[in-house]
């Protein structure tokens, strides 16, 4: 059953991805708080090596059939990350979720390393999404992943 989404929904998925990361960081012993800034969402201190990073998040609320489609991340996205990192003295980080109908999937990872495993393009880079990749960023260290599961028994 294909599911009809609000006209905020958009907006909604990402404040909720925010709310995720945040709280994952938080859960984890990062001190965090959110920012409005262009380029980056939130700023967390890692407890164990004290680095400051720049985190954002691309979300995305996939219905049956596009779960394993790639995440778009535009060209600009990386230069506006860069510039906020800069500004506040931080490491740049993207943090991806993707809601893919019983299954939510974060992943977070420095900014270079995002570059290496998704070289760009001129328009930009793509997270993909398929089983084999997803694999390989759960195997690789520099990507910290979560996964939340869900299920909707009945609704209206």
């Amino acid at each position: 059953m294909d599911i009809l989404k609000s006209s905020r929904h958009s907006k909604i998925t990402g404040d909720f991805a925010e709310a995720l990361v945040l709280y994952w960081l938080s859960k984890y012993g990062f001190e965090c708080a959110r920012v409005d800034h262009t380029g980056i969402d939130l700023l967390a201190r890692n407890p164990k090596t004290n680095e400051l990073i720049g985190v954002s998040i691309k979300s995305r609320c996939r219905i049956a059939g596009t779960e394993e489609d790639v995440v778009n991340i535009p060209a600009d996205n990386f230069r506006k990350a860069k510039l906020a990192c800069d500004a506040f003295g931080c490491l740049p980080y993207f943090a991806i979720v993707v809601d893919a109908g019983e299954v939510m999937r974060g992943f977070i990872l420095p900014m270079n390393i995002f570059l290496e495993l998704c070289p760009p393009t001129q328009k930009g880079s793509y997270w993909k999404m398929t089983k084999p990749y997803r694999t390989r960023y759960e195997a690789d260290p520099n990507v910290k992943t979560f996964e939340l599961r869900s299920r909707t028994p009945r609704w209206w």
